[in-house]
């Protein structure tokens, strides 16, 4: 199995990624660090503990607090998508199992498993990037350390989500994106809005999953999160963003992707967290980011459903 490491802001679709990553058995999980977005960092961090107990993963699976703030900027949470815990209250009364290390930082743990498994880390990036941003400053060598970066975030030929032109994850910390962005990764996926938005579970998908502890969490956790998407989209539906870039690390071949040179705009009164793709190379730069562009979106949620079903 892939070696990774899980880095989440956990609300409803981390959760959903979690699940994926956990149950698929492609992936050799060798930890999960936590970041503030979605929701706090504390709030993230106990609701990977309870999603990890809701899947009986194994005992050994510990997860690791990282920065909880954006490096310059203030707390903004996504409590109106996500709910006031961050999982449409689904766990809500759950007391989840403490599998928190508190004796190492966030990213120190993605510094010590890539100098560990050199060229072999996968890391799966589904918050605002302020962790990935700490560790490359901490070690500049985990360019080359880590075997890809998997990261959902961004939108380039679509609308944003949180404003007209940017994804929540970049705008929340737009100078953490724009520091890992310009690292110069060998290979970095840019799992953005233009591939997330066609990947869409419906209550149809989520009755497939028959009748099971984890079918009425997905249920539960979900329904809120598809009534605020319909009232932005006019679809009942809840957009995959974080499994779909867990599904890009297990199943490259479901997603498309095409490398350019992009940045994040980090100085701007309208624009700051909006990712510049320059798919005309009119700034002569060299390409940085395999921006998915197309996605086997039916193909995607069946694998997703045969997973979880299990």
């Amino acid at each position: 199995m892939r070696k990774a490491i899980l880095d989440v802001d956990t609300g409803i679709d981390d959760a959903l990624g979690i699940m994926l990553a956990m149950r698929s058995g492609e992936l050799d999980v060798l930890g999960i660090t936590t970041v503030n977005g979605n929701v706090s960092l504390e709030t993230a961090t106990n609701n990977t503990c309870k999603i990890l107990d809701l899947i009986s993963a194994e005992p050994s699976i510990s997860v690791y607090p990282g920065a909880s703030r954006p490096l310059m900027r203030d707390r903004l949470f996504e409590h109106r998508v996500h709910g006031q815990d961050g999982l449409g209250g689904a766990l809500a009364d759950m007391l989840p199992t403490d599998r928190v290390n508190r004796d190492m930082f966030g990213p120190d743990f993605i510094i010590e498993q890539a100098k560990r498994f050199p060229g072999e880390v996968t890391l799966i990036a589904t918050g605002p990037l302020t962790n990935v941003a700490l560790a490359l400053a901490k070690h500049p060598s985990l360019i080359h350390e880590l075997k890809e970066v998997i990261l959902m975030g961004g939108a380039v030929q679509t609308y944003g989500n949180i404003t007209p032109v940017a994804e929540y994850n970049m705008h929340v910390d737009p100078e953490a994106a724009q520091l890992v962005l310009r690292a110069g990764f060998p290979r970095l996926v840019m799992v953005g809005l233009d591939v997330t938005r066609k990947a869409l579970l419906t209550n149809k998908h989520i009755d497939a999953l028959g009748s099971s502890e984890i079918a009425d969490y997905v249920r539960k956790s979900t329904a809120d999160y598809m009534q605020r998407y319909f009232e932005r989209n006019g679809v009942e539906a809840c957009a995959m963003h974080d499994p779909l870039a867990v599904g890009a690390a297990i199943w490259p071949e479901l997603v498309e992707t095409t490398r350019y040179s992009v940045d994040v705009e980090t100085r701007s009164e309208l624009c700051d967290g909006q990712t510049v793709c320059d798919f005309q190379n009119r700034l002569q730069r060299e390409p940085n980011a395999d921006v998915c562009l197309k996605v086997d979106s039916d193909e995607f949620i069946n694998r997703f459903i045969a997973v979880l079903h299990g």
